[in-house]
């Protein structure tokens, strides 16, 4: 099943992931055969099979009362009692090996919130999969497997030099028949979907169905030149509208993914809109180019550095943005803390401002996914490089929303990234870190800092006791493999 069927939906089409037949008129004749393609890259394509709970669902009402103390109340105490039980649900999808030790690509989709994680080899043999890395803006993702041997694995190819109307192949696990291979053309570029902030899909028309997301597509040399995400279909099924995530935009997310288990992206704190030529025409520009601000974060380097709803944004540290989906891009490539200067359409003529481009944290990334930031995320609160947590001083806000007693003192945990030795280690939201190698601490700089160190004198495990729900225990965390 696709979970990208139910995610992304528009009034008059649902997107999940497709292609149909190759189109009559093309530019050059069509390979006699794809057999030699297939043969060559098949071996290194996976499926990937991913559990989800889904909460409670509905469960019979019993036609009796539960004695008090008897072995049914503690089973229905523990499966949700009456009129519930837990569920799960198994979603299928593709992915691809990048290397031989056992990286795998997918949609971040497919693995989304899953308990578990299986891939499949060509040949039967199945692995648990680890996740590296996860970036929902792209809806990429970074599994690895353990498989002792040598893997098969593929290369990326230049999506920039595909051209429409040329030829690709994609293979992938269409409602679950592993190891389908179909082929098409290039039907068109840097399509707008509305799937994310970074929106710049190849449009193809090899077939794929669900199941197939994750599944790469290749050039006529068998490198990868995109990542098969979505189709449009009225029906949930291949019409021919496929989209894939062009490679030259995977290749640097999957690369931070497998070096920082995380992508770091620039922010500047500005919501944009299109200008429309009636827009342009109200602004008094020329033409209608460039991203419309409808929006200043607050607290953002937008805001600092005094950019207004109505300005719009023509250049970017001296690239032009002809469009307002260019500007997001743009920023997401600036490396933070970096000093740029814009080009602004302001009240009929043009002004620069100089901004300082700030690093995107989960609030920022919460925004631009057009999710409602999380109210109880403290400023303060700062990310631990070496622990992979997020940490914030005990406030009183904080305290009440982990029912943290007065009496407890230290660091709070607010937040767990997945691929971090925090997470491996068993440590939880809401753990206050009271003491780090029996070192008192008070704000997230001591606790980073202690780590830090522990790691760069190569003493290998940090001892940490944390107060937990009241309770104080030791938690070991081996800081040799951050």
């Amino acid at each position: 099943m696709s979970l990208i069927s139910t995610r992304l939906t528009a009034p008059a089409a649902i997107l999940a992931l497709a292609l149909t037949a190759a189109s009559p008129v093309l530019a050059a004749p069509a390979p006699e055969t794809f057999a030699p393609l297939a043969e060559k890259v098949t071996p290194a394509v996976v499926n990937i099979s991913s559990v989800h709970q889904t909460g409670a669902g509905p469960m019979p009402d019993l036609p009796f009362d539960i004695p008090e103390g008897s072995p049914f109340e503690e089973f229905f105490r523990q499966f949700g009692g009456p009129g519930q039980r837990p569920r799960e649900v198994m979603g299928l999808g593709s992915g691809f090996i990048i290397d031989p030790q056992g990286y795998v690509v997918t949609n971040n989709h497919v693995v989304d919130d899953a308990s578990g994680i299986k891939v499949t080899l060509p040949d039967g043999k199945q692995f648990d999969a680890e996740v590296v890395g996860t970036d929902p803006q792209t809806d990429l993702a970074l599994l690895k497997i353990d498989a002792k041997d040598t893997l098969p694995a593929l290369e990326w190819g230049d999506s920039d030099a595909l051209k429409v109307g040329d030829w690709v192949m994609a293979v992938g696990n269409p409602f679950g028949l592993g190891g389908s291979v179909t082929a098409g053309i290039i039907s068109a570029r840097s399509r707008d979907i509305h799937a994310g902030p970074f929106d710049d899909f190849l449009q193809v028309d090899a077939s794929i169905n669900q199941g197939n997301s994750g599944g790469p597509t290749f050039d006529l040399n068998g490198r990868v030149i995109g990542i098969n995400t979505a189709i449009a279909s009225p029906t949930g099924g291949s019409v021919g509208i496929g989209f894939a995530i062009p490679s030259n935009l995977a290749k640097p997310i999957i690369q931070q993914l497998r070096e920082k288990g995380r992508v770091e992206r620039g922010w500047l704190g500005v919501q944009v809109q299109a200008v429309t030529p009636e827009l342009a025409s109200a602004l008094g520009l020329d033409e209608p180019k460039g991203a419309l601000v409808s929006d200043v974060i607050p607290d953002s380097p937008a805001a600092k550095a005094q950019l207004k709803q109505g300005d719009v944004i023509l250049g970017f540290d001296g690239r032009e943005v002809e469009e307002m989906r260019d500007l997001p891009r743009i920023v997401a490539e600036t490396p933070a803390d970096k000093a740029v200067e814009l080009r602004v359409w302001r009240g009929g003529g043009e002004v620069t401002q100089n901004v300082t481009i700030a690093k995107q944290d989960q609030r920022a990334q919460q925004i631009a996914l057009g999710e409602t930031p999380d109210a109880a995320a403290p400023e303060a609160a700062t990310t631990s490089e070496t622990l992979g947590a997020t940490l914030a001083p005990l406030t009183a806000d904080l305290r009440q929303q982990y029912q943290i007693s007065e009496d407890v003192s230290g660091v709070v945990v607010t937040g767990i990234e997945a691929a971090g030795i925090a997470s491996e280690e068993g440590l939880r939201e809401g753990d206050v870190i009271v003491s780090v190698n029996q070192e008192q601490v008070d704000s997230p700089e001591d606790v980073e800092k202690l780590a830090k160190a522990a790691k760069d004198q190569k003493k290998g495990a940090l001892l940490l006791l944390v107060n937990r729900g009241g309770n104080q225990l030791f938690v070991g965390l081996d800081v040799g493999q951050a």
